[in-house]
């Protein structure tokens, strides 16, 4: 008897399913920026008499107040001593110019500007003047890194600007002088008559105020940055600490002095480690440790690099990545300002047992960066250095499994598969011992570290190890901001928004490994602390792609009962989840449980809807038929029996005509057809599929195998590939690398 679709090789042991399950939308449609902030409305104008004319821009209270004297030319006016009497004696007025609305007063004697940086203007790299006739009000247009929300603090003292101007006389002195905030790329001028008096009330007491902020910033960061000192900052554009950010429109950026990163938003709604020292420890309620990386000790080579990724996701000109800056960047020598390098904190389940605290023993968080398109990018290096999650481990990547990560995660991403990125890779002389195959021979590697991206790197485990530790004010915390920042779909003020969350997290996680399946691929390890919260494919590592058909095909030498072999993925999945609803239970009531405890239930029928929905359309079929899952698992179940290559079965179908395959003259080019053709069954399999295809009404041979050929490729990862590159690089021949 035929496998029938309750006997797919490829289905899940979850007994009877029915075929006919629903399919909900995709829920997740990208960020949605929100609208830009409002105008605040002119103040009602007090009465009183005019005084002397002192000009403020409004914005200028969030950064300082005035602090001095000013009085009019006839001395009958108040007395302005600091920023209360001012706001009390001025009015508002609307300039002619098109300007801010500012508090004036009568007369002209004296003109008083303390001015704040426009946000806009900060992120023009250092040197670019303000384009010629544009307005202050240019902060009020859309910005996408206000938008997205990452903005929720003013920009600190450091980055005000003071401008004076003294118009008292005709003589006036133009005195330039280097910053203490910004750099000595930064200049501002002071303009005043050098015998006048005001100036000299004014003038010392703002250039105290920067050089108190300069020190208070300064102490911030001394504590964190103790025992760091190899690792410099590479650029001094201190535009925008709060958000790595590039405008929309503008040029990829030619040079890492105008290319900046952040780890604000995280740190400052999340709890970071109080223990500052890098050590491996217990870590108890926070969610990163600060922790810096370790820089090699001998020659580090750049090897590979992704154009798409540096010039798509991070704004960068590939030209960049010949310089000794990003290189020195990618192997965690050296950090962008604005760069708070972090460690994750998160436990799981590994092989179905609670590991307690995992963490990111060996990768760093070194910011997030907002690209031109308005999308937020975690940069992480992986194998740059011991962490306080490190155990017993050394902190460090080699050569072959960096080489392998970076190939596999940017060929996902080329097949349609949600995954994280590689930017570069780096490998170094740094001595590391490996216990290649588990059998206790140590041998020689080199050290390597991959710079890879994604949008988010919270999984599973990020929410167990809260739950765990009964630590659950910090897992509702890290719960709300994971929903804030990454399901834009979900009221974070919902009170059902954990079961909101928990849908769309069980429908993507069927929707992944579903396209897993339909390319042959095989995670290898896939615990909890490896499943992506946002659905991506993250931390690769003895994974492969399936060359014979094989639903027992495993990857992981180590995995010695099977457990994840690739026909057990999707068991696997909802295991997962269900260790998610575990987490997520003690923040909700009995009837959330109930909805959830449903939702999960709904796991088997999308997996298996989703599967079925790939497989059509690799063989080709438009429309419904009730045969569908009879002619997948005929198909599936010969190759098997004949060992045929899973990828190219699928190309040569899509290459084939329907004319040859009735004759049953298959062409020698065509080897996995050929193999399959062996069998006794394949000619009852060949003819159920003509009569299907002949279902397809008003569809051409041609327009079935174009059809075919766009979502069946011809060449995946397979081990054989990944390790030949292997073996030349690690006799410095890269050229596969590429």
């Amino acid at each position: 008897m035929l496998p029938g679709p309750r006997t797919s090789l490829y289905r899940p042991a979850w007994g009877t399913v029915n075929s006919g399950g629903r399919q909900a939308p995709n829920p997740r449609l990208g960020p949605i920026l929100g609208a830009p902030p409002a105008q605040g409305g002119i103040p009602a104008r007090p009465h009183g008499p005019r005084p002397s004319r002192v000009q403020l821009a409004p914005h200028s209270f969030r950064g300082a107040a005035v602090i001095g004297a000013v009085t009019s030319e006839s001395g009958r006016g108040p007395e302005v001593r600091n920023r209360k009497s001012l706001a009390s004696h001025a009015r508002p007025f609307r300039s002619s110019d098109g300007g801010p609305s500012s508090w004036r007063a009568g007369g002209t004697a004296t003109k008083v500007t303390l001015r704040r940086l426009d946000p806009s203007y900060l992120r023009r790299p250092l040197g670019r003047e303000k384009p010629a006739g544009s307005s202050s009000r240019e902060a009020a247009s859309p910005d996408p890194a206000r938008a997205s929300g990452s903005h929720r603090h003013n920009l600190p003292l450091a980055e005000t600007s003071c401008h004076l101007e003294m118009l008292r006389g005709a003589r006036r002195t133009v005195l330039n002088f280097p910053s203490p905030f910004l750099g000595e790329n930064w200049t501002q001028r002071i303009k005043f008559p050098f015998c006048c008096l005001i100036w000299r009330l004014h003038f010392p007491p703002l250039l105290l105020l920067g050089v108190t902020c300069h020190a208070v910033v300064g102490s911030l960061w001394r504590p964190s940055l103790q025992g760091n000192a190899n690792l410099l900052h590479l650029s001094r554009n201190r535009s925008n600490p709060e958000q790595g950010y590039c405008e929309r429109g503008a040029r990829l950026v030619s040079s890492l002095d105008f290319w900046t990163l952040s780890s604000e938003n995280l740190i400052a709604v999340l709890p970071t480690d109080p223990v500052k020292e890098n050590y491996v420890h217990k870590v108890k309620n926070c969610v990163f440790s600060i922790a810096f990386p370790t820089p090699f000790q001998s020659r580090v080579r750049l090897v590979a690099v992704s154009k798409e990724v540096l010039e798509d996701i991070l704004d960068l000109d590939l030209s960049v990545s010949e310089t000794d800056d990003f290189i020195q960047l990618v192997s965690g020598g050296k950090i962008v300002f604005g760069s708070i390098p972090l460690a994750h904190r998160y436990g799981g389940h590994q092989f179905g047992i609670w590991a307690d605290q995992l963490g990111d023993g060996r990768a760093h968080l070194i910011g997030i960066y907002m690209n031109r398109q308005g999308e937020k990018w975690e940069l992480q290096l992986k194998g740059s250095g011991k962490t306080p999650y490190s155990r017993n481990g050394d902190g460090r990547a080699i050569l072959r499994s960096s080489l392998r990560e970076f190939l596999c995660s940017e060929a996902m991403h080329y097949l349609g598969i949600p995954t994280s990125r590689a930017a570069s890779l780096v490998v170094s002389d740094d001595v590391v011992w490996r216990d290649q195959f588990y059998n206790g021979n140590l041998a020689k590697e080199r050290g390597a570290v991959v710079l890879r991206v994604a949008k988010s790197w919270f999984r599973i485990g990020s929410l167990e190890i809260l739950t765990h530790s009964g630590e659950l004010d910090l897992l509702r915390m890290l719960l709300d901001f994971i929903i804030q920042e990454y399901f834009p779909l979900v009221d974070v003020k919902e009170p059902n928004r954990y079961v909101d969350f928990f849908s769309i997290v069980v429908f993507e996680t069927a929707q992944l490994i579903a396209l897993w399946m339909s390319v042959g691929f095989a995670h290898g390890v896939c615990n909890t602390d490896n499943f992506s919260l946002l659905s991506i494919t993250i931390d690769y590592g003895p994974f492969g792609f399936m060359e014979a058909y094989n639903p027992d095909f495993v990857p992981n030498t180590s995995d010695d009962e099977r457990r994840y072999k690739i026909g057990n993925q999707a068991n696997i999945g909802m295991f997962n989840l269900n260790k998610l609803l575990q987490a997520l239970n003690p923040l909700l009531n009995p009837r959330q449980k109930q909805l959830a405890t449903q939702i999960l239930k709904e796991y088997p029928v999308l997996y298996y809807t989703r599967f079925r929905e790939l497989f059509k359309a690799k063989l080709g079929l438009l429309g419904k038929s009730e045969g569908d899952d009879d002619l997948i698992a005929f198909l599936l179940h010969l190759m098997e029996k004949t060992e045929a290559d899973f990828t190219m079965t699928f190309r040569q179908l899509s290459e084939i005509t329907q004319s040859q395959l009735q004759e049953l003259v298959i062409p020698q080019e065509f080897w996995a057809l050929k193999m399959i053709s062996k069998h006794k069954l394949f000619p009852a399999w060949v003819s159920q599929y003509l009569s299907r295809l002949k279902s397809n009404i008003s569809d051409s041979d041609s327009e079935r195998r174009k059809r075919m050929t766009a979502v069946n490729p011809r060449y995946v990862l397979k081990n054989w590939m990944a390790e030949s590159a292997v073996q030349k690089a690690e006799r410095n021949d890269f050229s596969e690398t590429y």
